[in-house]
């Protein structure tokens, strides 16, 4: 059984997490559709007891604290306009230190690499972020080198989704390595997860 935390805070941006929750979370229903037994465990994590409020008004019940957690396969760190008291938040920022030691993989969304390159993960590694924090995150002289155009990178055992969506992406390609490409492509078939936007953005170029 693979153990999966995912950590959630106020101002968390909602597809950051939900989206890779989606893809995690179906692997165990793809698995039990052919009558094997789960294969993932997932929690959504906090630091303090009480819901949590994301970015765009979403409310929701964590099922437990990080202070009482034990170790965890693999981490996921989501972004937001939350993640930035997260950075001064020498608890939350431990607690990702503790988890790096032991960890298979330790991943983040968004701005949520901000997160694990201020509790010093980063350091000499490839990582990426939404497309218009770039300049945030080299202001903040975070470490880290910044690759551009990319769903998502993986630099050892850290792997850095872009904005958003790009954690769908993140989680799918996580699953492959996990579990193997075929289980992988069968959890992005039950999401019916084949983008085609109406409104391509090479059109208003």
């Amino acid at each position: 059984m693979i153990r999966i935390a995912i950590f959630i805070f106020d101002g968390v941006e909602e597809l950051d997490f939900v989206g890779p929750y989606e893809v995690f979370t179906m692997i165990n229903e793809v698995y039990q559709s052919s009558g094997a037994s789960k294969a993932v465990h997932v929690q959504l994590l906090s630091e303090t007891e009480g819901h949590i409020t994301g970015a765009k008004g979403m409310r929701v019940l964590p099922d437990g604290l990080i202070s009482s957690s034990e170790h965890w396969d693999v981490v996921l760190v989501p972004g937001g306009e939350g993640v930035r008291p997260l950075l001064e938040n020498a608890n939350v920022l431990d607690w990702l230190g503790r988890q790096a030691q032991h960890v298979k993989w330790m991943t983040s969304v968004c701005t949520g690499s901000m997160a694990l390159a201020k509790a010093g993960l980063t350091k000499g590694k490839r990582v990426t972020t939404h497309h218009m924090l770039f300049k945030e995150f080299v202001k903040r002289e975070l470490d880290g080198t910044l690759v551009k155009d990319v769903r998502y990178v993986r630099d050892g055992n850290i792997v850095t989704a872009a904005g958003v969506s790009a954690g769908i992406d993140m989680a799918l390609w996580l699953t492959g390595r996990m579990f193997s490409p075929d289980l992988a492509r069968r959890v992005q078939s039950a999401m019916e997860y084949d983008p085609k936007p109406p409104y391509a953005l090479s059109d208003a170029e």
